[in-house]
């Protein structure tokens, strides 16, 4: 009985890796390649090409070891490079205060 909860454990664990690996390939594609350069991060190519094997790991070859490999680059790509890519593409945050509406400050410009 413990065991079938371990294993249900690892199959939602292995679902859960392959989301993450597939979000951040389609993070990957969507950013443009000059981006890349400029946030002198690794080529849009590389990217694609490391997170498309994770996902085909993910997918094909459910060996922990080249899953946790595959993870570990997934989770440097939403932390380093989407939020560089982001930066330098201009989608850097929110600009304004809390009290902005899509007009104007909402307090009468204090």
């Amino acid at each position: 009985m413990l065991r079938q909860g371990f294993d249900g454990f690892l199959g939602l664990l292995f679902i859960a890796m392959l989301a993450f690996a597939v979000v951040a390939l389609v993070m990957a594609a969507m950013a443009r390649e000059d981006a890349y350069r400029a946030a002198d991060k690794q080529n849009k190519m590389f990217w694609l090409i490391i997170l498309g094997v994770t996902v085909l790991v993910n997918l094909l070859l459910p060996m922990l070891f080249l899953q946790i490999a595959g993870l570990i680059a997934t989770i440097v790509f939403m932390v380093d490079v989407r939020p560089a890519l982001k930066q330098v593409s201009g989608g850097g945050g929110r600009r304004g205060s809390s009290s902005d509406g899509p007009y104007g400050p909402w307090n009468g410009g204090r």
